[in-house]
């Protein structure tokens, strides 16, 4: 009971220090957005901050979208790419296949295409006669070797043409969802920041404090619900190494659509932190969740991922005790949180079948680095 204790205490104080949603919101502000009006004096700072929190909510969606189109479109030009070149070299194929029909139909013209009685009546020898039998059976069965090409190779030009055709009209669909993605999630930043220029300091204060406090709760009522099960757990070899990663990533900014090694988002960090350990895992946190091997919460080791919201909209890395490092939304940074700081879908496994290391020590956050907000000091609000 005193150890839990204690990580609660240790939690409540990281919790504190919490980077929130509206002094990122501040600090990401244009300065021509100022002016912008001020928020209905009517409308409760509850009511607000659940209001910011679906504007970034629905951003986190578009970057998802926005992340899940630029992977496939990349997938898609590569393999219309390859797609070209195939297409290219049946072409060659088939213009090779139709000279040698020609040089066959030009040599039969030049021996005639007489009867065997002809030949035998023309012939001088019985032997001249077998070799002008030998040179037409040959050339009866380069004839229909070389039409059987043919007719194949148009098959294939056929196929591969439809199929290129394919590639390249998905491409395009997917950029023009790449487009509408990025404008959507423009546009609800935008909102975001309309809101947050037409609040006062006291506002701004209030409204963290509310943060920080449903933070607070949710992380409590997590705890108490016992689903986080024993504490002590060890990573796998690759898991420790994507923890690592993720622990050098702290303070570094998030920026939708970024997978390092400057700046992330949310999948981003967590495919980039898996694939620095030598495990390739899907980019967006969508195909992280329909794919990877989906884990109890009780049975949670550090390196794991949590996913959040019922969109598997959001991810992090679970480091442990309760915390996970995650790239949360514009204008933060990579920071470590209490895992119950979004509402958790559930948990998914990078490699299932490896074992956990024996005498796993922790690894501390860095020296000078707040544990809960990434950031080597707190920013004022104003």
């Amino acid at each position: 009971m005193m150890a839990r204790a204690r990580r609660t205490r240790t939690w409540a104080l990281r919790a504190l220090a919490c980077g929130t949603l509206l002094a990122t919101a501040a600090l990401g502000l244009p300065v021509q957005q100022a002016t912008a009006a001020p928020p209905d004096p009517a409308v409760p700072l509850p009511q607000l901050l659940s209001r910011l929190q679906d504007l970034y909510q629905q951003a986190e969606v578009a970057t998802e979208t926005y992340d899940q189109a630029k992977e496939q479109l990349t997938q898609h030009r590569s393999q219309a790419k390859l797609l070209s070149q195939q297409l290219a070299d049946e072409r060659i194929a088939l213009a090779d296949a139709r000279d040698r029909a020609a040089q066959l139909a030009q040599q039969q013209y030049k021996n005639g295409a007489v009867s065997p009685y002809a030949n035998l009546l023309l012939s001088d020898t019985p032997q001249d006669l077998f070799n002008q039998s030998h040179f037409l059976r040959r050339a009866a069965g380069s004839q229909a070797e070389i039409v059987a090409e043919l007719k194949n190779g148009e098959v294939r030009i056929s196929a591969l043409s439809k199929e290129s055709q394919h590639s390249l009209d998905s491409a395009q669909q997917l950029e023009q969802k790449q487009h509408q993605a990025k404008d959507e999630i423009e546009t609800q930043l935008a909102n975001v920041e309309k809101i947050v220029a037409g609040l006062t300091g006291t506002q701004l204060s209030e409204l963290q404090r509310l943060e920080q406090q449903g933070i607070e709760q949710a992380q409590r009522d997590f705890i108490d619900s016992k689903q986080l099960g024993a504490s002590g757990r060890a990573p796998s070899t690759a898991g420790n190494h994507a923890i690592g990663y993720a622990y050098r990533q702290l303070g570094k900014p998030y920026v939708w659509g970024a997978e390092g090694p400057d700046s992330y988002d949310c999948s981003g960090l967590t495919s980039q932190a898996w694939a620095s350990a030598g495990l390739a895992i899907p980019r967006t946190s969508e195909e992280q969740w329909k794919q990877l091997t989906h884990i109890p919460l009780n049975a949670m080791r550090p390196g794991d991922l949590v996913v959040y919201f019922a969109g598997a909209t959001h991810v992090a890395i679970y480091i442990g005790d309760g915390l996970v490092i995650q790239a949360p939304r514009p204008g933060a940074v990579v920071k470590i949180s209490p895992i119950a700081a979004n509402p958790i879908l559930g948990a998914v496994r990078p490699d299932p079948a490896e074992a956990s290391l024996d005498g796993y020590q922790p690894l501390a956050a860095p020296s000078g680095t707040s544990a809960a907000t990434g950031a080597t000091a707190p920013t004022p609000i104003g």
